[in-house]
């Protein structure tokens, strides 16, 4: 290995000196300049020896009094373009035929954008929380959140973030909430992608700019009301709203009268669409509690469903046990 962990280090591109924190595998190492740690191939880096050796030493004969010793200004970031990002930075190992695999995945937040945020972080795995974060991830700079093993990268894991801003804005939203699946056959694109373009890392934006609130105007419903519209005081929306259920039923056959028509996409469509519509009915009855029939079999629709219900932020609690009613077909919710 020509390079070990400690030897000082120049970087090609920019000049800059550097350190060695981490081999990598035999064609990268971890690098740290000025502060900042970021992956880099061999071939980008070289010895300063012969930079040291060979540049010529400017010695000025001044004193130099401690008054005249000027502050160190903050070494900043430079932005190179708007957003947050999830960052994912491959580390290769060597198997039994000496060809490279991937061993792991490095996991960064990085926010080029000038505003600093707070944030939640969750990793899920079918539907369990493997990893939670809470920090701070300060303006145009980046945040090591955990290495993740490749292996597990195959059970399409859930990337959850809830984000507000370090700083608090009237003008923008309290909190901001993202999240996506990174399937497998996604992953192995970009791995092979990533190798082609000889670069260290890809990303996944997660957002361009904090939201900013809804504007809160009132609106003239006048010219609705006389097209025939009915128009209801929200204060008292509950009054016109449909009969909320304290149980549904989402067995097709339950739903439609010709499941045999539907493939299986429209049916699963059909019934998150029942469930959403009568969680909100539900919520806005300001019901204690809810129980929804899924079934058992494959546990596609529960796993479904429970997915939605970890996002509500209604929901004090939920579970799925043996009822008498229904045995391990339904799950109760619990509302705040």
């Amino acid at each position: 290995m020509k390079y070990e962990v400690g030897d000082k280090i120049l970087v090609l591109q920019t000049d800059e000196d550097g350190v060695v924190v981490e081999i990598m595998n035999e064609k990268m190492v971890m690098i740290e300049v000025r502060g900042v740690r970021f992956p880099a191939y061999m071939d980008q880096i070289d010895f300063p020896y012969f930079k040291m050796f060979s540049k010529k030493k400017v010695v000025e004969k001044k004193k130099i009094y401690v008054d005249d010793v000027k502050r160190e200004k903050k070494t900043v970031k430079k932005k190179t373009g708007d957003g947050v990002f999830l960052n994912f930075i491959p580390v290769f190992d060597k198997d039994v035929f000496d060809d490279d695999l991937v061993e792991k995945l490095k996991i960064y937040l990085v926010n080029q954008n000038e505003e600093a945020y707070n944030f939640t972080y969750d990793l899920v795995f079918d539907g369990e929380s493997s990893f939670n974060l809470k920090n701070k991830v300060d303006g145009l700079s980046e945040f090591y959140l955990h290495d993740v093993s490749f292996d597990d990268m195959g059970e399409a894991p859930k990337f959850e973030f809830e984000f507000s801003l370090a700083n608090p804005d009237k003008k923008k939203v309290a909190f901001n909430e993202v999240f996506f699946k990174l399937r497998g056959k996604q992953l192995f694109k970009k791995i092979e992608e990533t190798q082609l373009k000889n670069e260290a890392s890809f990303s996944y934006e997660l957002f361009t700019h904090y939201p900013e609130k809804l504007n809160d105007d009132k609106v003239d419903l006048s010219s609705l009301g006389n097209a025939g519209f009915r128009i209801f005081d929200a204060g008292k929306i509950r009054e016109n709203l449909p009969p909320a259920r304290s149980v549904i039923d989402l067995h097709i056959e339950k739903l439609t009268d010709k499941p045999a028509s539907l493939t299986n996409f429209e049916m699963l469509t059909l019934q998150v669409n029942t469930f959403e519509k009568y969680y909100e009915l539900a919520v806005a009855h300001k019901q204690p509690t809810f129980i929804v029939i899924h079934g058992v079999g494959e546990g596609v629709l529960r796993n479904e469903i429970h997915e939605i219900l970890r996002l509500k932020k209604e929901v004090k609690s939920f579970v799925n046990q043996f009822n008498p009613l229904y045995g391990y077909g339904a799950t109760e919710i619990y509302f705040k």
